[in-house]
């Protein structure tokens, strides 16, 4: 293909994109928003650009290189690890030939679009290539070392220097096993990409840290915690507000600093702030839950969660209320969704993500709390796939667990509602012969997009939602 052989060193519409991104637990082809033309350059040197990961992503930060500069690539093969808004993705090349400049190096930010890294057909080509990135400007583009691993450095500089040098006769915290429990039989340490570059950067073995990702992985707060624990020798716990001083920097947090939003945290941020311009409204209503609990109870030991019985009974009354299911995105018009879609709140370390259980009016209970553990594995692992958490249709977001009894959330946008799930609590209610009776109950509020939604199909909606959970027998089929 002639074209093929035509390439830019700045962002130009390429024919096709360079790049392909895959999540760590699938190869999965990913469409990517082609850049601005620019100047173009005759050379069989093609850049590698920022793909675009999920709809809203901006720009990406660069977890590790997989690839190093010189190194030969086949097609297919993953060059660097990407942290989006959303996760950590693996990145392909499209083509092969060799690695010839690395123009963002690793904890470097670049809009999505721009050139990241030049990709040389043939070895001869890579001394043109260094020569024009240099000539472009691109051979000193260096990306300083990300806020994020500074600002650990800095915080376990203080914690050695607060608790001064260890005596050789103290002992120090051991970290964990030796023999990763995600390892096979000792030989290979499972960890992700960003958790193998904090620990060359905070100087924390591998080997000694325990690993809290899916199945063992040791992620990126699992090497923090350990850093920290390491600075910090066996000695008298301090009392008072130097105990809470020491507390505070050994979980991370330099109290009065300034900390720049993490790429996740800033793609909540423009959410939350796109939702203000959305018209919206909240009904709240109270569902007793005493059979709810006693089926969760029964079944429970076979793998179902609350949140699963939680998002069947929501997926079973929208089926009777489509226009609760239903999204305005321009203003002129609204679409009833096909399928539904109930994507639930999971806080994560460094933000907050949505894992949606797709189609889940037609899955039994069985197979969706199986899928939602998955999804809650794989965010919390920051491993899901954009198709797993930007295609919700209804939210659900669930405070109960912390014995919050009611609050009201935030529309996401794209969406027509969200329903806030409050506690679960005994409570003194008046039965119907007149008598005086306990029965658990909860509370829930929905806010809606009130152009598309109005107070009477909430409060039909939540009709139906109360006497499916009060009669859950449907939620089992």
């Amino acid at each position: 293909m002639p074209h093929l052989l035509q390439s830019t060193f700045l962002p130009s519409t390429s024919s096709s994109p360079h790049l392909r991104p895959t999540t760590h637990s699938q190869n999965r082809l990913l469409h990517l928003s082609r850049p601005a033309r620019r100047t173009r350059i005759s050379a069989k040197i093609r850049e590698i650009f920022m793909p675009a990961l999920s709809s809203t992503m901006t720009e990406g930060k660069i977890v590790s290189w997989v690839k190093s500069e010189g190194d030969k690539l086949s097609k297919g093969e993953s060059v660097v690890v990407v942290e989006s808004d959303k996760a950590d993705m693996d990145v392909e090349t499209f083509y092969d030939g060799f690695l010839a400049k690395i123009m963002v190096e690793e904890g470097g930010v670049a809009a999505v679009g721009s050139a990241i890294a030049l990709l040389a057909e043939t070895e001869e080509e890579i001394a043109e290539a260094l020569a024009k990135a240099a000539s472009s400007g691109g051979g000193s583009i260096e990306a300083a070392p990300s806020a994020e691993v500074k600002e650990i450095k800095a915080e376990v500089e203080k914690i050695v220097e607060k608790a001064g040098p260890p005596a050789a006769e103290k002992e120090v915290k051991v970290l964990g096993s030796s023999v990763h429990p995600a390892s096979e039989e000792g030989k290979r340490i499972v960890a992700s990409p960003y958790a193998k570059k904090l620990a060359k950067e905070l100087k924390v073995e591998l080997g000694r840290v325990v690993g809290t990702g899916p199945l063992g992985r040791i992620v990126a707060k699992d090497v923090e915690a350990a850093a920290a624990e390491a600075a910090t020798p066996v000695a008298a716990s301090p009392s008072g507000g130097a105990a809470a001083k020491t507390a505070a920097a050994a979980a991370g947090i330099a109290l009065g600093s300034v900390v720049p939003f993490t790429t996740m945290q800033g793609a909540v941020s423009r959410n939350m702030v796109e939702s203000l311009s959305v018209p919206t409204f909240r009904v709240g209503y109270t569902i007793t839950t005493d059979a709810l609990d006693a089926l969760y109870k029964k079944i429970k030991s076979k793998g179902v969660t609350m949140t699963a019985l939680l998002a069947k009974a929501t997926a079973l009354a929208l089926v009777k209320h489509p226009v609760v299911n239903s999204s305005c995105r321009d203003g002129n018009s609204f679409t009833y969704n096909s399928s539904i879609n109930i994507a639930v709140a999971v806080a994560i370390d460094g933000g907050l993500i949505t894992p949606v259980l797709q189609d889940a009016d037609k899955a039994d209970i069985y197979t969706l709390s199986r899928k939602w553990k998955e999804l809650v594995d794989k965010a919390r692992a920051k491993q899901l796939q954009p198709h797993e958490y930007n295609t919700g249709t209804f939210t659900l977001s669930n405070l109960g667990m912390f014995g919050v009894d009611r609050f009201d959330a935030i529309l996401p946008p794209g969406t027509g509602a969200i329903m806030a799930v409050g506690a679960s609590e005994p409570t003194v209610v008046a039965t119907k012969d007149g008598r005086i009776g306990m029965k658990n109950q909860m509370q829930v509020n929905v806010t809606a997009d009130h152009r598309v939604i109005y107070g009477a199909d909430l409060a039909q909606f939540l009709q139906t939602l109360a006497k499916i959970i009060e009669d859950p027998k449907d939620l089992t089929f």
